[in-house]
């Protein structure tokens, strides 16, 4: 799998995780220095090329003069999500999110918000990919992402493990008015059909943001970002 970018793979030689080698253009300047330096304190092989190889190499287009060479992504066991801590835990689990720049947003708003990690379904859903981790500005190499056969198989196994399990769409309770305290769970939906039924009957409660111009939506990273933060600021209040 390939990693493209500077954040992106900046991020992934932080995280400490295996790269076989690194491919950077030649008399690359500013932050690929840096990721040079750091790849050399690894011991990560370097090979240097004119930009036209870069471009072939490249899946995105967007490679910024470098491209990091990995195993395939590593997902986390899901019982590590549900595994006790310190302090309140917070989930994200997502429900049918296909398009991979919604995924790489999400991935970035729960590694900011300090989420315990991310849910995703092995079926429709994407999965974590180069572009992904590209999206996500290398936050995907810092956060876990559980894959497991379903989403309602997840809000089953959070509920038993004493989380409270939020469903967010534009037709529930005020989030502003919920209580958001203990171990949380916020269920994003897909692009298109948010929630599916049965995951919303699942759910403890369905939430909103209140809207007040004409659009009557939200992108699903935008929603989860505002949510998330919510309950950060109800936990240092």
């Amino acid at each position: 799998m390939k990693t493209e970018g500077r954040n992106a793979v900046l991020e992934l030689l932080r995280s400490g995780k295996g790269i076989d080698k690194i491919l950077m253009q030649k008399g690359a300047e500013g932050s690929a220095g840096r990721i040079f330096a750091l790849a050399r304190e690894q011991g990560v092989r370097v090979q240097f090329a004119e930009r036209a190889a870069l471009d072939r190499e490249s899946e995105t287009g967007r490679h910024q003069g470098v491209i990091a060479y990995v195993s395939e992504y590593e997902y986390a066991d899901f019982a590590q999500l549900l595994a006790p801590s310190e302090g309140a835990r917070l989930v994200i689990v997502c429900d049918g999110i296909e398009d991979v720049h919604n995924l790489g947003s999400i991935l970035r708003v729960a590694e900011c918000a300090g989420a315990s990690g991310v849910v995703i379904p092995k079926n429709k859903s994407a999965q974590v990919t180069g572009a992904v981790i590209r999206i996500s500005e290398g936050a995907a190499n810092h956060i876990r992402v559980a894959r497991v056969p379903g989403v309602n198989y997840a809000i089953e196994e959070l509920k038993k493990n004493g989380f409270w399990v939020y469903g967010l769409e534009a037709d529930g309770e005020d989030i502003y008015a919920a209580s958001l305290s203990g171990d949380v769970a916020l269920v994003v939906g897909g692009e298109d059909r948010g929630l599916a039924p049965l995951t919303r009957k699942k759910c403890d409660k369905i939430l909103s943001l209140p809207l007040f111009g004409k659009v009557n939506s939200l992108n699903a990273s935008v929603a989860l970002g505002i949510a998330a933060y919510e309950v950060v600021r109800r936990r240092r209040t």
